[in-house]
């Protein structure tokens, strides 16, 4: 049963591209996914008119959650990547929520197992509260805690606290940022996919040498080229003393899980880095990290499967409610 007609639009919206999907009945996980690049529609209600139309059989959902990159108050919200912003209620769905998309790709955490993780380093993540986080076209944190009834996500913007920098190479590359317009440099302006490109030349600077303009793509494609290989280990590096500071905040002792769209391509890179390391790398508190789990999310389109979870359980609250 559900208190929400079916079917009902779950969707996560990115700076760069809009993923959309059907959940057809309660507990399922969406089908009929399609990704629509957002610089084709001028707004949020055109890209959903868009899906709706071209890979949902024009169908009028019963209701709507949609995962949103950047902060939301309330039923309005603003992509920090994006020039969308609006109101859910613009939308033409009888029953319509935001969801930070953070919070979403949270909520999705107890729904994810087997082949949909890849572990990191650390025990088996376990009970407790949980933490994710993850570069794409921003940086993204989000946590979960769990309550009486499952689960209750934590929406936030981690991805803009100050760049976590140890060592002098990435002190360096920093003061370089900084000389060239970014007088506060944020976790974000570096661990994201600009980020790469920002620490790519950055890093070419610090090293005297001269460096061809690349896209993020085109780095982690080239990890036979040195400077491209330096760059995504510092990235990995800059990550996972990210990471550690994010566990210790929310005391993430049920596991730390990697999301975004740019670590699923490098795999093996991140896996072989020294991101763990840096992980548990803090003088005070490495006992504590070190019995943290880590582990990359490499389902397809997670934030969807958590838009999906968070739907089923707002339903059945309204039903015994």
């Amino acid at each position: 049963m559900s208190a929400f007609d079916l079917p009902w639009l779950v969707a996560d919206i990115g700076g760069t591209n809009a993923r959309f999907g059907l959940v057809t009945s309660s507990g399922a996980r969406p089908a009929n996914v399609a990704v629509l690049a957002g610089s084709d529609y001028e707004t949020l209600p055109e890209a959903v008119a868009a899906y709706l139309a071209e890979h949902a059989g024009g169908v009028r959902p019963g209701a709507a959650c949609l995962a949103v990159a950047g902060p939301i108050d309330g039923d309005r919200y603003r992509l920090t990547n994006s020039a969308w912003a609006g109101s859910v209620r613009d939308l033409d769905v009888p029953y319509a929520v935001l969801l930070n998309d953070f919070e979403a790709l949270a909520v999705s955490l107890p729904h994810l197992e087997g082949d949909d993780l890849i572990s990191l380093g650390g025990p088996e993540p376990g009970h407790g509260v949980k933490a994710v986080l993850g570069p794409g076209t921003g940086l993204g944190v989000g946590g979960l805690v769990p309550a009486e009834h499952g689960w209750t996500p934590i929406p936030g913007e981690g991805g803009h606290v100050t760049v976590p920098v140890v060592d002098r190479r990435e002190l360096e590359i920093v003061q370089v940022l900084q000389s060239q317009g970014l007088p506060h440099v944020v976790a974000e302006h570096v661990l994201s996919g600009p980020g790469l490109v920002r620490l790519h030349r950055a890093l070419a600077q610090v090293n005297g040498v001269a460096a061809p303009d690349l896209t993020a793509s085109d780095i982690v494609a080239r990890l036979d080229d040195s400077l491209c290989a330096e760059t995504v280990e510092v990235f990995c590096g800059m990550l996972g003393s990210f990471a550690g500071n994010v566990a210790l905040t929310l005391g993430a002792r049920g596991g730390v899980y990697l999301g975004g769209g740019v670590l699923p391509r490098i795999v093996e890179r991140v896996r072989t880095s020294c991101f763990r390391t840096r992980f548990a790398a803090n003088p005070d508190m490495a006992h504590y990290l070190e019995a943290i789990g880590t582990a990359l999310i490499v389902a397809p389109q997670p934030a969807l499967t958590g838009a999906a979870a968070w739907l089923t359980q707002r339903s059945r609250r309204e039903l015994v409610g």
